[in-house]
């Protein structure tokens, strides 16, 4: 069973700012919960091909793992990772939601194998708790100016 979840938040800042701090892979670890750190294997600034480890918990489990970037740009950021038991692809996505703010899409899929397979309709559920949560503290960072 493949797991696809997409969530999505509307955020009172423009496009181009809302993807310049989410579409940073080294500012995750703030408004992700889940990721510990994320360190480049490839020098800065994120673009095609750029190779980056994250270190994150889910599920009571330490998972490392490397993403490479499929796509980049001020619309759309694609990464994958094809390591491991559960092969997943991250897609952000801004486009403008009326009065300057952004609609940021966050989409999670992939192709679990093994027993990550069995389980692939609790990751789900548990991948959209931890995504609303994560959107609601990007939205948070952002419209505070905190960042």
């Amino acid at each position: 069973m493949a797991v696809d979840v997409v969530t999505e938040v509307v955020i009172a800042r423009p496009p181009d700012e809302v993807a310049a701090y989410a579409g940073d892979p080294s500012n995750a670890p703030e408004w992700y919960a889940n990721i510990e750190s994320v360190q480049w294997r490839t020098p800065p600034p994120v673009g095609v091909g750029s190779r980056l480890d994250f270190v994150a918990r889910f599920l009571g489990r330490r998972l490392a793992y490397t993403y490479e970037v499929a796509e980049s740009g001020h619309e759309r950021l694609v990464m994958r990772t094809a390591q491991g038991p559960f092969p997943m692809e991250t897609t952000y996505t801004w486009e403008p939601a009326g009065d300057g703010g952004t609609r940021m899409t966050l989409r999670n899929r992939g192709e679990p194998a093994g027993f990550a397979k069995v389980a692939a309709p609790v990751m789900a559920a548990a991948i959209r708790r931890a995504n609303e949560k994560d959107l609601a503290r990007l939205k948070q960072i952002l419209e505070s100016g905190r960042r």
